[in-house]
């Protein structure tokens, strides 16, 4: 028994730490399919910065994993009927603890550029906080079909 507790609690934990890895939306940061790949440049000054927050989503991983981890948890405090309401109570609070972990382990910090093009154009890109950018900056934006990034 305890065998088959220590393999689930070791697939939910895989489960919990692979849910936590979320999408970087970075401008200089490339995903394979965008390597090799020509992409349209523009350039303009930066207009804005407004510090926004990326949420990543909830898979409910989270939330799943806690709630076994806990019902798990609690199941093994007392015998009989005690065990079983304390295994429900603690599914319940293992269940709001895993939703917070998964829901601030998937949150970032982002930007929101305004770019005003040399064009006249103004375009808003958000992505990850990990180069700064300030208004009247001379940048470049790089966009596919897909995604738009700003840069120095």
């Amino acid at each position: 028994m305890k065998k088959m507790i220590t393999i689930a609690t070791l697939i939910v934990a895989t489960m919990t730490l692979s849910a936590c890895v979320s999408t970087r939306t970075s401008g200089s940061v490339y995903r394979p399919y965008q390597t090799q790949n020509e992409m349209s440049v523009r350039m303009g000054v930066v207009d804005s910065v407004r510090e926004v927050t990326i949420d990543g989503g909830r898979s409910g991983v989270g939330t799943l994993t806690g709630a076994a981890l806990g019902g798990l948890a609690g199941s093994s405090v007392g015998g009989g009927r005690g065990s079983t309401a304390t295994g429900i109570v603690g599914a319940v609070v293992g269940g709001i603890i895993g939703n917070n972990v998964e829901s601030n382990a998937n949150t970032r910090k982002g930007l929101e550029i305004t770019v005003r093009l040399d064009n006249g154009e103004l375009k808003a890109i958000t992505q990850d906080a990990d180069e700064s950018f300030r208004p009247g900056d001379r940048v470049r934006l790089l966009s596919d079909r897909r995604t738009t990034r700003v840069t120095h």
